[in-house]
């Protein structure tokens, strides 16, 4: 899953050392802090399952705990631990399926012991974000806090609700205190995160480079050369990308991001047969929404209609598996709709994820879904709005750039457009080309929309 991905489509806010979605906060970590260990975490390590990149370890552990809890019906850290491996398989499997199993065995660890159970409620606040319903996730993610005071995976959580909804000073605050507590892949992660959603990729890659020297599994070296792969690519660094995709495969074969990520490369090499194979085993092993889309568009952008409608039949099958497992997912609605032509879906779609969170990347989508229903002047506030904490994302500034140029701002339209192709000419399969065209047109003088 890509960075983007990790808000602006499926977000599995995981719990413990292996965020998708981590984010993180200011501190320099030039030097490592000490933890502090009258701040360490007081729940107990063994409910919080490490996630691997692959389905297999994790099938294991959740037959052991099911085992476990046939044996002995009452253990309630077993089912708290159930709960969150459940949590964690959907994610790794993209079988929403596994949520409502793993909300019927943290209500009944809860039920069993309603006290004291900061295992449980940590698993809710995950099982709540992997639906997007952050609000009730920080609800969760608090009490956990207040049972375990300094608990770096309940800070952990609470940050990455804040931050999705768009409470970025209190996500940072939650982060920072995470570092202080914990120095870890998690910590590093979210730091990494934040220095690259306040547009800072040097520091963003210099944290991301710290959690991959303390990964303790091939797994989790996977999972950090995936994410230094992306940063690289989202800068338009393809070379490195593609280095520090193989090093991930390398590592750990089973973990797709980094086949996915070589998939991209090679379609912003021009190798257009090579990505879509590539693609396509991609979601032959894993067919996340996110790959299908990138499919569809490949297939759309060399004339195959045929196979680009079949795949993005799929995405709509999938986004309706999720919406009737209790996941929201407007945002990715939004965003999916507004490029592939229901741009009133999309705006009903945008307008009902603005009311839930004002993140920026829910700012992005609204600002998208109004342009695509010809609404730019309305689209422009939040495509500001999207913009405001700097960061680098070619995405975003190509839409603000589309916006600006259809509102006739030809030399505001120049500069976003310019900076997006700066940031990342590769950004798109499916808008690169319009990015690029839209440019030289404005640059020669007679600007057009594509």
């Amino acid at each position: 899953m890509t960075r983007k991905a990790r808000i602006a489509t499926i977000v599995i806010v995981a719990v413990s050392v292996f965020l998708v979605a981590g984010i993180g906060a200011f501190r320099s970590i030039d030097s490592e802090p000490e933890p502090d260990p009258a701040a360490a975490a007081t729940v107990d390590p063994d409910l919080v399952v490490a996630p691997p990149t692959s389905s297999g370890s994790l099938t294991d552990t959740i037959s052991a705990l099911q085992i476990r809890v046939e044996g002995s019906p009452e253990d309630w850290q077993s089912l708290a631990g159930l709960g969150l491996a459940y949590v964690q398989q959907a994610r790794i499997t993209v079988d929403p399926s596994y949520y409502p199993k793993a909300e019927a065995a943290l209500e009944r660890s809860l039920a069993l012991r309603p006290k004291g159970n900061a295992g449980a409620l940590v698993g809710m606040a995950a099982l709540s974000a992997a639906r997007h319903d952050f609000d009730t996730s920080l609800d969760w993610a608090e009490q956990a806090l207040e049972l375990s005071p300094g608990a770096a995976d309940a800070l952990g959580v609470v940050g990455d609700a804040q931050l999705e909804l768009g409470r970025y000073d209190e996500a940072f605050d939650s982060f920072q205190l995470m570092v202080n507590t914990r120095p870890d892949l998690s910590s590093y992660a979210r730091v990494s995160y934040a220095r690259e959603l306040l547009g800072d990729s040097r520091g963003a890659v210099f944290a991301m480079e710290a959690a991959r020297k303390v990964a303790g599994t091939p797994a989790d070296v996977a999972w950090t050369s995936f994410q230094l792969g992306e940063l690289a690519f989202n800068d338009g660094r393809i070379g490195d990308a593609a280095a520090e995709y193989r090093r991930g495969s390398q590592a750990d074969e089973t973990f797709v991001g980094n086949l996915a990520g070589l998939a991209k490369v090679a379609w912003a090499r021009g190798d257009e047969d090579e990505a879509i194979e590539r693609y396509e085993a991609v979601v032959t092993r894993l067919p996340l929404p996110e790959y299908v889309i990138a499919l569809g568009d490949a297939y759309a952008a060399i004339g195959d209609t045929e196979a680009a409608v079949q795949r993005f039949e799929i995405v709509r099958l999938e986004q309706q598996l999720f919406t009737s497992n209790g996941v929201n997912t407007d945002l990715e609605l939004a965003l999916f709709d507004a490029d592939h032509g229901r741009p009133e879906a999309a705006l009903r779609a945008a307008r009902a994820e603005w009311e839930r969170r004002h993140s920026v990347h829910v700012a992005d989508a609204l600002a998208w879904a109004l342009y695509a229903n010809d609404r730019a002047e309305e689209a422009l506030r939040y495509a500001e709005r999207a913009l405001t904490l700097g960061t680098r994302n070619a995405s975003f500034l190509y839409h603000a750039g589309m916006i600006r140029l259809a509102l006739g701002d030809r030399d505001e339209a120049r500069t976003l457009l310019a900076e997006a192709i700066d940031t990342n000419p590769y950004f798109s399969i499916q808008h690169a080309e319009a990015a690029a065209e839209n440019l030289a047109w404005l640059e020669a003088g007679s600007p057009e929309n594509a």
